[in-house]
């Protein structure tokens, strides 16, 4: 197989992820640039064309020995989404079969090597996607549900509450942290900065929101009560899109991997596994993903040209920190 090899892209969440890997899954190099969605950064053709060059650069392999690549990509959701998406990879030179998929998919061919059972992404953008025992694969989107537990909403709802006054005594630090990051000096200047919109472009504006979670997501595990109200609402809805994708399962027991820094923070985590884990009809099991969603991408690019996931292929990509899930 000589210096053939595969990229496999996660653009998913605030960065691109590109991994290049030999045909034995051995990883020659790893590269994280911008956004890949054109819905979060008008930049994002750069971004990747510019990370595929630099992975390439460090593995040291021309974009003619590549063999496949496989992107997964946040926001392809229909035919009429490739226009943009195929864009961001059609790299000068490379000339090799080019697979794009929704990012949830290399996630889950990650986190369950290609088993079934139902992903939850929370971080930047929020999806569950689910594949069942017989392969057919289903987005909680098919139902025009929408968990809206992505970074931004628990800041625009923390934020909202604290504009409408339901705050309490455990709050206090909440508020304090949120007026210091808006650089606000009391009540009245973040009320002003509201009425202008806040910030003027709205990716901008998500973007601000977006890094304001944590805030959120710290106070709730310190005891806010505002704090934990508005985790405890996308944390359901989150659960309610996890339970309908469930049914769509012939077993009674389901296993369900998350991703993302929103369900991955302390008090996200365990609410959700308790809520979620407290269903009655089924039986769900949080489980730890196996593999990282680039490394998910790059099991998907190997599959793709011919070379299957035996375990030797697993171990060797596990000996790369950012293989692992």
């Amino acid at each position: 197989m000589g210096q053939r090899c595969v990229l496999g892209i996660d653009g998913g969440g605030s960065n691109t992820r590109i991994m290049v890997t030999d045909l034995y899954g051995n990883v020659l190099a790893y590269a994280e640039h911008g956004a890949a969605s054109i819905r979060k950064d008008a930049n994002a053709v750069s971004n990747v064309r510019a990370g595929i060059a630099d992975a390439l650069a460090k593995a040291g392999r021309s974009p003619e020995q590549v063999a496949g690549l496989l992107a997964g990509v946040a926001g392809l959701a229909s035919d009429q989404d490739l226009v943009w998406v195929e864009e961001l990879t059609a790299v000068p030179g490379l000339t090799c079969p080019r697979w794009h998929v929704n990012d949830a998919v290399v996630a889950h061919a990650g986190a369950f090597m290609s088993k079934p059972g139902i992903m939850l992404i929370s971080g930047t953008g929020s999806i569950v996607f689910a594949v069942t025992e017989d392969g057919s694969q289903h987005f909680n989107d098919d139902m025009h549900h929408y968990a809206s537990s992505a970074a931004r909403f628990l800041a625009y709802e923390a934020t909202y509450e604290i504009l409408a006054g339901h705050t309490r005594a455990s709050d206090a630090e909440l508020v304090r942290q949120i007026l210091e990051y808006w650089k606000a000096g009391d009540m009245r200047e973040l009320l002003h900065l509201a009425l202008q919109g806040f910030v003027a472009d709205p990716q901008e504006r998500n973007l601000r929101f977006g890094r304001m979670a944590p805030i959120v997501t710290s106070a709730a595990a310190k005891g806010s009560e505002l704090a934990r109200s508005v985790c405890n609402l996308k944390i359901h809805e989150a659960v309610v899109g996890v339970h309908m994708l469930g049914a769509c399962f012939s077993s009674d027991s389901i296993q369900v991997a998350c991703i993302g820094s929103v369900i991955n923070s302390p008090y996200m985590k365990e609410r959700f596994r308790e809520e979620c884990e407290s269903a009655t009809d089924k039986q769900y099991t949080i489980m730890e993903p196996v593999l990282s969603p680039v490394a998910g991408a790059v099991l998907m690019a190997l599959e793709k040209v011919g070379v299957s996931a035996r375990d030797e292929i697993v171990v060797n990509l596990l000996k790369h920190v950012k293989s692992a899930g």
